[in-house]
C-alpha cells in the first residue's frame, strides 16, 4: 500500500468529489435529489468493475471492508456488506464502494503497474489499497473524507436539511427542551442500550436527529453525523455571539 501521498487539504477532495458528480451528470443524468447513484457512477461512469468477495478469508484481515486493484480496474467489497443479504448493512456499502472510488480519483496516478506480479500464471494479484475499519494513515483518511463528500455533497444536504427541518437554521442540543427526553429514550429503545451518561447522551442524540436525512441519502447515521456537524446544521450548544 502507497503511504507517501501528498497531502490535500479538505477542499480540494471536496473539489474532485464535485467533478466526479459533475462529469456523471453531464455523461448521464443530473442528481437533483438523494441518494447518489453511487453503484452507477462506479460501475456506468468510470467503469470499473465491482464485485463481492470473502475478505476477511481472501486477505487474511478480520476488519477489511473494501479493496481496489488499480490497473485490473476492479473493485472488491467485503460479502458481509452485501445489502441483498443484510440490509442494515446498506449505508457501509456505499460508504465502502465510494470510499474506494476515493482511491480511484486521488491515488491510482500514484501506483506504477507492478507487471512483475503477473510472471506466474495464477499468481494472486494482491489488491493496491485495502479498507480496513479504523485505519488512520493519509491514504485512508482521504479516501473517507472524499467517500463523504461524494455520498454527501454540500447543496443536496443542504436542501434535505431544509426540506426536513423547514428551515436552514441549525439544531442545537442544548436548546432541545422537553424533546430531549423523548429523543433519547426513542434512541435507547432502537438500540435496546441502557441510558448513557452525559456524554453518551449527546452522542445519541446527533445521531438521532441524523437518521431521517441518513435514510434519504443511504449511508449510515454516524456518516451524516459527522457531516451535518461540519456543514453547521447540527450542534452541541448555540455558540456565544455579542448579540446572544
Amino acid at each position: 500500500m502507497k503511504e507517501d501521498v501528498p497531502f490535500l487539504h479538505d477542499s480540494e477532495i471536496e473539489q474532485e468529489a464535485a467533478l466526479l458528480l459533475a462529469e456523471y451528470a453531464r455523461d448521464h443524468q443530473p442528481i437533483l435529489a438523494p441518494p447518489v447513484p453511487i453503484e452507477e457512477i462506479v460501475e456506468i461512469h468510470l467503469r470499473l468493475v465491482c464485485e463481492f468477495k470473502d475478505l476477511h478469508q481472501e486477505l487474511g484481515h478480520p476488519d477489511v471492508h473494501g479493496a481496489i486493484w488499480v490497473n485490473e480496474r476492479r473493485i472488491a467489497v467485503d460479502v458481509q456488506l452485501d445489502p441483498a443479504r443484510f440490509p442494515t448493512k446498506r449505508g457501509r456499502y456505499h460508504f465502502t464502494l465510494a470510499h474506494e472510488t476515493g482511491h480511484w480519483r486521488l491515488h491510482r496516478k500514484y501506483f506504477l503497474k507492478r507487471d512483475e506480479r503477473l510472471l506466474f500464471e495464477g499468481a494472486v494479484v494482491p489488491p493496491d489499497y485495502i479498507g480496513r475499519a479504523g485505519n488512520k494513515n493519509r491514504v485512508e483518511v482521504q479516501a473517507n473524507r472524499f467517500a463523504a463528500y461524494l455520498l454527501m455533497p454540500r447543496t443536496l444536504v443542504k436542501q434535505a436539511w431544509e426540506k426536513w427541518h423547514g428551515a436552514l437554521e441549525p439544531i442545537y442540543l442544548d436548546e432541545l427542551g422537553d424533546q430531549r427526553l423523548e429523543m433519547v429514550n426513542a434512541e435507547i429503545l432502537r438500540r435496546g442500550n441502557a441510558k448513557p451518561g452525559p456524554e453518551g447522551e449527546a452522542e445519541m442524540l446527533l445521531e438521532h436527529l441524523s437518521r431521517p436525512l441518513a435514510e434519504r441519502f443511504h449511508v449510515s447515521p454516524e456518516a451524516m453525523r459527522y457531516r451535518l456537524e461540519e456543514y453547521g446544521f447540527l450542534g452541541r450548544k448555540r455558540p456565544y455571539t455579542l448579540f446572544s
